[in-house]
């Protein structure tokens, strides 16, 4: 009799074991939710470039209060464009012990010590918007197609000129148009997705003539604009008309990647002579309020709406299903090789903003109010 109710009791402590550890390995639900609860309240870090565009402010505003609707606490610094600033500031976060980092790097090369310092601390870090290079520790990234931006930036200066209809048909228009080019700042690792979109649309109509770079200047290196600066972009503007239109020749189209060079670059056209109601046809990106009422009143042509809401709640999304113990939902595993990894990656898409559908796209959707662009 004892020895059976000494067997019976071996067998009663085995089930239990049993099912302690089951239910520990299921699906990782204990540890889960052991992982949540000891991250509730986390600090994550939010390193945005610069307050100098309109975009980054709204971008490092809405993150920071979704986080801190989730119980989080926000570290959102912004770097002035100053890359010493910006690492300073990544650096500062890691030692107050952040556990995640969302980062808008300003310059995609310069952060390595700081992502090694996070890799071993065991601290994630998602790239937002521009792709960090160089680093195994780049655990994410979330942005918008900045190819196919580029290719829509490339199909609205056509469409402008009247190469191509309202459907992207091409209309035979012979031309030739003299067009002049600018990109990004060559240490953003977008710049180089917006140009090779935009040069893969153009090259075809610069072959055949339809397109003239009057300056000759079409290469990345040649064009690139450091920092994304609105006055280095208007001085080359004006460098251009005085060195290359001086026989009284006309731009007729301005490829522009950034809604602020944009309004540099019409700055230097009316200041060496071009009437505000007669410009080239201008591009630009980011659907920046003082870019869409000069859309509005029609000097520039277009600009990208890219919604940052999207994009911030992305982020949001991603640091806490991380902080949760979850894997983060990601669309794109290819297509961005930061020369070290293939980083996960969750993609938005674009839109193109003309006079013609801006009040449908940005104030029936909310972002603007018909007094924002008043």
């Amino acid at each position: 009799m004892k020895t059976r109710k000494v067997l019976i009791g071996i067998a009663a402590i085995g089930l239990a074991l049993t099912l302690a550890a089951c239910s520990g390995t299921r699906g990782g639900s204990t540890t889960t939710t052991d992982a949540a609860g000891a991250n509730k309240g986390a600090l994550i870090g939010v390193a945005m470039p610069t307050k100098t565009s309109e975009r980054w402010i709204k971008d490092g505003d809405a993150v920071k209060a979704d986080l801190e609707a989730l119980g989080y606490k926000v570290d959102l610094e912004y770097a002035d464009d100053k890359i010493p600033t910006q690492v300073q500031q990544i650096s500062n976060m890691l030692t107050k012990g952040a556990k995640i980092l969302i980062i808008a790097s300003i310059d995609g090369t310069a952060l390595s010590d700081q992502l090694d310092q996070a890799g071993k601390s065991g601290v994630k870090v998602i790239a937002y918007d521009r792709l960090i290079n160089g680093n195994k520790n780049v655990d994410y990234y979330t942005t918008f197609d900045n190819f196919k931006v580029g290719v829509d930036q490339a199909s609205s200066l056509l469409t402008g000129l009247g190469i191509l209809d309202a459907s992207g048909k091409d209309t035979s228009e012979a031309g030739p148009f003299n067009v002049e080019l600018f990109a990004g700042s060559p240490d953003d690792n977008n710049a180089t997705f917006f140009f090779n979109g935009a040069m893969e649309t153009l090259q075809p109509y610069i072959d055949k003539g339809v397109l003239n770079v009057k300056s000759g200047q079409t290469g990345f290196t040649q064009v690139a604009t450091l920092r994304w600066d609105p006055s280095t972009a208007q001085k080359r503007m004006q460098n251009l008309i005085a060195s290359t239109y001086s026989d009284g020749s006309k731009v007729d189209g301005v490829l522009s990647p950034y809604d602020g060079l944009s309004i540099g670059i019409i700055s230097a056209l009316t200041s060496s002579g071009y009437s505000a109601d007669a410009l080239p046809v201008i591009t630009g990106q980011d659907a920046e309020a003082a870019s869409v009422k000069s859309i509005i009143s029609g000097q520039q042509y277009s600009t990208i709406y890219k919604d940052t809401r999207q994009l911030g709640k992305e982020a949001v999304k991603m640091a806490d299903d991380i902080l949760n113990g979850k894997i983060p939902e990601v669309n794109d595993t290819k297509s961005y090789n930061n020369k070290v990894k293939d980083v996960p990656t969750f993609l938005f898409q674009p839109t193109v903003v003309t006079i013609d559908n801006y009040k449908e796209v940005l104030v029936d959707s909310g972002y603007y109010t018909e007094a924002d662009l008043k």
